[in-house]
């Protein structure tokens, strides 16, 4: 008998503070930071009985060491969730959060889930990006792909080549909005309610407490204009346009509507639609433009009925090529507002579900917006979007 697909629901989400690559977590685990935002979904959520929880899958791009070993499960076992709740691991690698929040979804959707929990991990301090992998010689041998799209600062030189009106100024000044955007989240206290603290332990350092962003910093065109270009020379891409090396985790619970009614779950969010597509991997940065087309068209909506947006800022070139596509200005208000990666940071598999919770927060904010999503670009050449719904939406709101 067909079933009635049902709603799916964003219910809490959380993250650790991100660290700089080798620096405040130098000495955690990689699972131990996923175990923390498990831990305190659950602390926040006392009304959600820990055996009605029916699936944990968690993402990372490199799937070793502390972050391998089917981390969805081990994370599920380490943070005293009973041991009938099963886990898995992801790796759609910069949309492996992302993939994980969809994923479970569907389950949500046909019924074979009434709760589940998703999220991410990178540990790029521990894991560089690349370590271990064995590419087939044929990718080059054959040409499938041209070499630089195997190196994601390349794809973002190569769409700096395809699209020269976004000019190295231009995403300099995109970098740099977005350190003053984050700056002031911080200030108004935006930033720290779904941060986690993290306790630390230093070899040299003892013990401390991770409470904030590692990445944020005061910077200026003036600055920005001065650092290299490491991944060609007179190039347009550093470290000031593009997000960073990091380490950090998130997690996210979803629900269905009904469920999460039943047992007295906030509804955050609804899940409207997404999509996932492939492009050319030596323009990786471009995926999100037809990826959100997939998903208005599988919504039946249109990019006018999208009211704000949080795009990962893997490189300024990237989220200035999609409100280009779309018309929409670089400092248009509805656009990351408290700033995104190239201040925050980018774990990669960890940043989806930073993403949707950012959303949810925005949406409590402003029930005059009915919809919003979350895209990023993935390596190898794909994009990622999901379209939200605001259960705060009040239509006469103005």
């Amino acid at each position: 008998m067909p079933r009635e697909v049902r709603e799916v629901v964003f219910v809490d989400g959380v993250r650790t503070p991100f660290g700089k690559a080798g620096g405040m977590y130098a000495e955690t685990r990689a699972d131990d930071l996923v175990i923390r935002c498990i831990r305190e979904l659950m602390r926040r959520n006392p009304q959600l009985p820990p055996e009605r929880v029916d699936e944990v899958a968690i993402a990372a791009t490199t799937q070793i060491g502390d972050q391998g070993l089917t981390i969805g499960r081990t994370a599920a076992l380490l943070s005293g969730l009973p041991k009938t709740v099963p886990g898995y691991a992801i790796d759609r690698m910069c949309a492996g959060a992302m993939t994980a929040v969809t994923n479970v979804a569907g389950g949500i959707a046909m019924g074979a889930y009434d709760v589940a929990i998703a999220g991410g991990v990178e540990h790029m301090g521990r894991h560089p990006m690349g370590e271990g992998v064995d590419p087939n010689p044929r990718i080059i041998a054959e040409k499938l792909v041209d070499p630089s799209a195997l190196v994601m600062g390349s794809t973002a030189e190569n769409l700096h080549d395809r699209l020269p009106g976004i000019t190295k100024e231009r995403t300099d000044r995109y970098g740099l909005n977005s350190q003053l955007k984050t700056a002031k989240a911080y200030a108004d206290g935006k930033l720290q309610p779904d941060m986690v603290p993290v306790a630390l332990r230093s070899a040299e350092q003892g013990w401390g407490l991770a409470t904030a962003d590692e990445a944020p910093r005061e910077t200026s065109m003036e600055k920005l204009a001065t650092l290299k270009t490491p991944f060609r020379p007179h190039g347009r891409v550093t470290a000031g346009n593009a997000a960073g090396l990091n380490d950090g985790a998130t997690a996210a619970l979803l629900a269905s509507e009904e469920t999460a009614r039943e047992l007295g779950l906030p509804v955050a969010m609804r899940m409207v639609s997404y999509g996932f597509v492939g492009v050319e991997p030596e323009i990786m940065g471009y995926g999100p433009i037809p990826s959100t087309e997939k998903a208005l068209k599988k919504a039946g909506l249109t990019i006018d009925d999208i009211g704000l947006f949080e795009l990962n800022e893997a490189f300024a070139v990237q989220v200035l090529a999609f409100l280009d596509h779309y018309g929409i200005a670089d400092d248009d208000p509805r656009v990351n507002p408290w700033g995104g990666a190239i201040a925050i940071g980018h774990p990669l598999a960890s940043s989806g579900v930073r993403l949707m919770t950012q959303l949810a927060r925005h949406f409590a904010e402003h029930p005059e917006v009915r919809y919003g999503l979350t895209a990023m670009c993935i390596g190898i050449g794909m994009g990622g979007t999901v379209i939200w719904e605001n259960p705060n939406w009040d239509g006469a709101a103005k």
